[in-house]
Order: C-alpha cells, then structure tokens, then sequence
C-alpha cells in the first residue's frame, strides 16, 4: 500500500535513499514495540537493538514523516530552556548534569553520522544573534558557565564590528560562536538511521497506525492490520500522540513551525549571507534560525505558530521575514516552502519517563524546538533504563514534573497563543 508522502520540502526533492517499509500485518513479537518512526523512536531501536534486544517499530505514516524530517537542520547543544529554574527539584548538582548531557547529546549524533558513514551534510559551526543588549548579557553570561562546565569545542563572543564575519546582515549587535554545534539534512539523517536500525535487526512497519493498546505485565499493540506483543513499549509519537495516550498528550501542545528555501544562490551571495556557512538563530520569542543547504539555497524558518492554524501561504509569510534579515535576496526566488508540527511542553523540557500506572511502558516527547539532538539524548536515556544498565539519568528527567495544559485539547493552543503574545511585546521592549 502506497504511503502518504513526506511534505513537499527542500529535504524531500533531494533525499539520497529510497526506503520503503511493508504495513504491519498479523502478529509480531519483539521484546519492544515502539511507537513512532522519528529521531526518537528510530535512536531507541538503534540503542536497544544494539544491546541484543528484538525490536519491532510502528510508524503510522512514512519514516520520518513528522518534524524529524522537516525541521530546520540546526543540531545546537543543550536540552532544555533556562534548566536553572528546576535547581529546587534536582539541585545544582542536577542542574549541571543535565547541562552536560546537553552536550553529549550533539556528541550522540556525532558519533552515530560517523559511526554508520550517514551522508546528510554534517557542517559544524553555529551562531546565536543578538538583536538586544539583554541578549548579549545572556551570551557572557552562558560563556563563563559553559567554560564553567569544560565545554570542549571552541566559543568565541563576536562583537559587533566583526558580526560581518558572520552574517551579512546589520541587524545584529553581536554573536556567541560555537564550533560544537552545526547543521544537517534531517531527512536524510532520518533515513539514515533507519537504515542502520534495519540493519540491526529492527522490524520496521510503515503505514501502520495504532489504534489500541492493551496493557498489561507485557502490552498488546494493536493496528488496523495486526498486533504487536512484547514486553515493554516505547511512546515516540510527540506531537503526534493524540488520543492513544491522553496522559501524556495533555501535557504536549503541537505547535507550527514554517521554513522556505530560495533557489540555489550564486556562490559570491551564499559567502556574503554567511561567511562560515554557520547555522543561526536570534533571541526572540518569535525567533527566525536560518542556514544554507549544500547546494546553496537560503533555508530560513521561524514563526512558530500556537494558534492551531497554518499561513495560508507559506512562502508570502516568511519571505518577508527574511528579506528584514537579508533585502539584498528581493528579488531571489523561494524554490520550496513547507511546515510541519512540533511539541512544546509546558516547561521546555523533554519528558521522558514511564506511565506511572504501567511501568513497562516508556516514552519521550515535548522536545520544544531542540529536537533534533534531544532525541537523540532521549532513546540513549531509554535504552539505558530498558537494558537495566543504568536509570539515574533517566530518573533525573523522571523527577521533574510536567504539568498538563489548561483548557483541554480544544482551548489550550488559543489560551497558549494568548500568552505567547505577552513574551512577543516584551521582545519589542
């Protein structure tokens, strides 16, 4: 049965494999089933199907259909926003752990990428942009506290007169560079993985959404064409969850995210936009990140969306954006534009646990825009706890709490759009 094709994006015209996996039907037995065909739940198979698990994967759609492959690339350290704020739960002693898990979870996709050879643009270089004073105290700020930690790949603070390194854009007041973070095709790393998963034995089913879930000492999973039965299951559906686990959804907010991509750039515009073909991302609430592809187009996305409701027009939404940044792209066409889902927690901090009435049940979700290294992060985190290994890590994310949004599935985006509206005047204060 043809599956439903990955959204019309940049990532999808230029894929490097074809994969295509069989609709569940019948019965399977794994010693895990897995939800979700995502940088999560495919990272989880890898971790597990390493240590001599048999895994089954179900994805409803196409392997890396969701926000793995169309997100904007940018693989930046840390898992998390402001980790301070949980000092009263897991002291500073976890506050730090948690800070430097967030740098082995770039080192995670690192070492996948070279490990297996996955061919997906890896390009190490990253910028954080200032557009206010505050924000350029934020970035001394993190500076000591990353030297703090023994951060091991160079950071340099860029002032002002030398952003033209950079950027070429005069939007900016200054810089913090970070050699340890980069960009990448996410589809392709996506794919990628699968592959290495397929490799190991992971049983990997497309089309294949779950409609019920038995639970138990060991779970039955149902499809619309088979079952699953194992002893242990894996939640990786983030945002895409809906109804078949209502404890966790309630505490997930899918939210928007666009990006559009131009025509490829002459080479002489592509090293003016941005020197050291770094990824880049503002400070704002409403922030813009952008990067060039390997082929040389401007990729530039933002404009998270909490409304529940998509530009009618991508490309007429963000081009505008774009030129605030670059105008000397006006009269530069946009080759692609897409959208796609992420997950936001209330907190911006990943969940990952297990269902408290059903301890054989693990998941991850909520990643909040930092997916693409969080997940990663994520399934090491879960094949440590499921292999018995070790779950001090794992049960330091389990410890924090993770409230549910108000207003219920119909009310909690207006009521979330609402809010976010207050921190996007404040970005104009």
């Amino acid at each position: 049965m043809l599956q439903p094709a990955h959204a019309p994006s940049y990532y999808a015209a230029t894929t490097n494999r074809e994969l295509a996996f069989k609709t569940l039907r019948g019965e399977a037995r794994a010693d895990v089933c897995i939800v979700g065909g995502g940088y999560s739940g495919l990272n989880t198979a890898i971790e597990l199907a390493e240590r001599g698990f048999s895994v089954a994967l179900l994805e409803a759609r196409r392997i890396g259909w969701g926000a793995s492959g169309r997100n904007g690339g940018q693989l930046i350290r840390g898992v998390g926003h402001d980790v301070e704020r949980f000092h009263s739960i897991i002291g500073a002693e976890g506050v730090d752990q948690l800070k430097r898990m967030g740098f082995e979870a770039v080192d995670i996709v690192r070492q996948r990428i070279e490990r297996y050879a996955i061919d997906c643009d890896l390009r190490w270089g990253y910028c954080d942009l200032a557009t206010k004073p505050r924000h350029l105290r934020g970035f001394q700020e993190d500076f000591e506290d990353l030297m703090r930690l023994g951060y091991p790949h160079p950071l340099r603070q860029v002032p002002a007169d030398e952003m033209g390194e950079i950027i070429g854009s005069s939007r900016y007041l200054g810089g913090l560079v970070d050699m340890g973070s980069g960009h990448l095709h996410p589809l392709n790393l996506a794919l990628g993985e699968a592959a290495v998963a397929q490799s190991l034995g992971v049983r990997l089913f497309e089309g294949s959404a779950v409609e019920r879930i038995e639970y138990g000492p060991s779970v039955r999973v149902h499809t619309a064409h088979g079952q699953v039965h194992a002893e242990t299951m894996v939640l990786a559906c983030n945002a895409h969850l809906g109804k078949l686990e209502r404890s966790l959804s309630s505490r997930v907010l899918p939210a928007g995210s666009y990006i559009i991509a131009t025509e490829p750039l002459p080479q002489a515009l592509c090293r003016e936009l941005l020197p050291q073909n770094m990824a880049v991302c503002d400070q704002r609430v409403a922030l813009d990140y952008f990067r060039l592809s390997a082929d040389g187009r401007l990729l530039f996305g933002g404009a998270c969306h909490y409304s529940g409701r998509d530009p009618r027009d991508i490309a007429a939404y963000m081009r505008p954006k774009m030129l605030e940044v670059f105008p000397q792209l006006g009269n530069v066409a946009i080759d692609y534009q897409w959208g796609g889902t992420i997950g936001i927690g209330a907190n911006r901090l990943p969940q990952i646990g297990r269902l408290e009435h059903q301890p054989n049940v693990f998941y991850a979700q909520a990643y909040s825009g930092h997916g693409l290294n969080a997940t990663h992060l994520a399934a090491r985190l879960l094949g440590e706890a499921i292999a018995g290994q070790r779950s001090d890590r794992f049960d330091l994310f389990a410890r924090i709490p993770h409230p549910a949004f108000p207003g219920g599935p119909l009310l909690r985006s207006p009521l979330l759009a609402l809010g976010m509206l207050w921190y996007r005047l404040k970005d104009l204060l």
